[in-house]
């Protein structure tokens, strides 16, 4: 999934497995800069995705969801690559009007955003301030069966 070729699509995944290998492929195609806004409802994927990320990127640590503390930062096991931050918006929601960018700046996360691939769960409406460069992606879970369907769009600014 070359971003320069593909900038818009559509898959199923019929299992955690195939959420993950998108993921993996997805992170080997990040770039320093580059932001992703995973949005859907609980349980549609968005962490395995993102552990598929983490993956293609080759970061270190476990990817679990970050809700309770906002975000995490995953260091490249290679020098030269981008860290990871791993971004989970839900607790904000209830404050419309949350400034992300000055949330991120209070936790310290030792990260200059600038040079990090940034992954944020339930962003929707306010990771995109973050990079003139970031892939919306949608994940939609069938209600009777593992099935989800992943649906992505780069936006440039």
């Amino acid at each position: 999934m070359d971003r320069t070729q593909v900038r818009s699509g559509t898959l199923e995944l019929p299992t955690v497995e195939d959420t993950i290998a998108l993921g993996e492929q997805l992170g080997r195609q990040l770039r320093a800069g580059d932001v992703v806004v995973l949005s859907g409802p609980l349980g549609a994927g968005k962490t395995a995705l993102t552990k598929g990320i983490a993956l293609g990127m080759d970061v270190e640590g476990p990817v679990t969801s970050p809700t309770f503390v906002l975000a995490r930062v995953h260091r490249p096991r290679r020098a030269g690559r981008p860290e990871l931050v791993h971004v989970d918006v839900y607790r904000l929601l209830e404050h419309t009007g949350a400034d992300l960018l000055a949330e991120l700046d209070s936790l310290d996360l030792d990260a200059d955003l600038d040079d990090a691939v940034v992954v944020v769960e339930w962003g929707e409406g306010l990771a995109e301030r973050l990079s003139e460069n970031h892939l919306d992606i949608t994940l939609v879970r069938s209600a009777d069966s593992e099935m989800r369907t992943a649906t992505w769009q780069w936006n440039h600014r």
